[in-house]
């Protein structure tokens, strides 16, 4: 069962005496475990620095050996849903910050960097996209940028955990704001089902917004979602899904492209921007076409800049970041245009 708390309390941090005294006498800096105290709860909030005390880390299998933090002001809900523990915080430097199984999702300073781009890559490539499927996004991001395209009908989302949701409208209306589009439909539930019962060629795109390949996403860069996303797309329609960092993930990286080559018989490329919060600071994106009317991703033929909304102007995408997007470091062009060559 689902369990949350808002907390909305201020981090007053310390550490126990005893501890503090064994690591000076040891000649060490104290590097312990951290007792958080908090007006209406003892529980010390998971994944709070050992090392820096009041500051988040960010630390997992998947960025070994690395760890990037946050200073925390104030931690404003911790929950725990059917699938993973949730968490939102204010930091000192990055506003509000939701935060899945200890992992940044989104930031409010920096979130346009990715949501404009895994949305904007896709769409802004091909000419009057109508129907569009999101899977995952459940902070509503993507849905707000797809709203910018006038030519949309209709958007599906279908995302598995209605408790991100939920926070994601509670403490980040401005990126929530995406659900109150009239063309939204939300489904909650499990997205590699849903894309399996969608009827063939139903969409003209499908954005692909997942957290890392561990936990509820893991099935979201296996094969047979591929085919499944292939299956689902109109001849010539595209999909974009996160693909991982190019420092850190080359292997995952290689075996998306792999995947994708063999899959999807149109365009296929790999794109990337900077998100300063998201391990290395850099994120990518898988971008593929299906067999049909031929797409080039590089050089956009729907341009956003031209309908821009003066409410919510966009922060981070244009034409000409678009195409330096897919312009990659050496080392990453070499395992990648080698799967081209194979």
């Amino acid at each position: 069962m689902a369990e949350e708390s808002v907390v909305g309390t201020d981090m007053p941090v310390k550490r126990g005496r005893e501890e503090e005294e064994e690591n000076n006498e040891n000649g060490v800096s104290a590097v312990s475990t951290v007792t958080v105290e908090m007006e209406d709860a003892n529980k010390e909030p998971d994944f709070i620095s050992s090392v820096i005390p009041g500051w988040f880390s960010e630390i997992s299998p998947m960025w070994p050996g690395e760890a990037h933090s946050l200073k925390v002001e104030k931690i404003l809900f911790q929950g725990r849903s059917l699938y993973q523990n949730v968490m939102v915080f204010q930091s000192s430097t990055y506003g509000k910050v939701l935060v899945l199984d200890g992992v940044i999702q989104l930031t409010e300073r920096d979130e346009c960097a990715y949501q404009e781009m895994i949305t904007h890559l896709p769409l802004c490539s091909i000419s009057n996209p109508k129907k569009v499927l999101v899977i995952g996004g459940g902070d509503g991001g993507v849905l707000r940028e797809v709203s910018r395209h006038t030519s949309v009908e209709k958007i599906d989302i279908c995302e598995i955990d209605d408790m991100v949701i939920n926070v994601s409208k509670q403490f980040f209306p401005d990126v929530a704001v995406g659900f109150e589009d009239s063309r939204v439909s939300l489904h909650v539930g499990d997205g590699v089902k849903f894309l399996k019962d969608a009827a063939e060629g139903t969409y003209d795109a499908i954005i692909v917004d997942s957290s890392d390949p561990i936990g509820p996403a893991q099935e979201l860069f296996e094969k047979p979602f591929f085919e499944s996303l292939a299956r689902a797309l109109r001849p010539g329609g595209v999909m974009c899904t996160q693909a991982e960092s190019i420092w850190l993930h080359m292997h995952i990286i290689e075996d998306i492209v792999a995947n994708c080559r063999q899959i999807f018989k149109g365009s296929v490329n790999y794109a990337w921007t900077t998100v300063p919060t998201y391990p290395s600071g850099v994120i990518g994106f898988m971008l593929c076409s299906t067999e049909g009317p031929p797409v080039n991703f590089k050089h956009p033929v729907n341009p956003i800049d031209a309908t821009e909304d003066s409410k919510r102007p966009l922060r981070f995408y244009n034409s000409e970041i678009h195409a330096a997007a897919f312009c990659l470091p050496t080392f990453a062009k070499k395992i990648i245009n080698s799967e081209e060559a194979e």
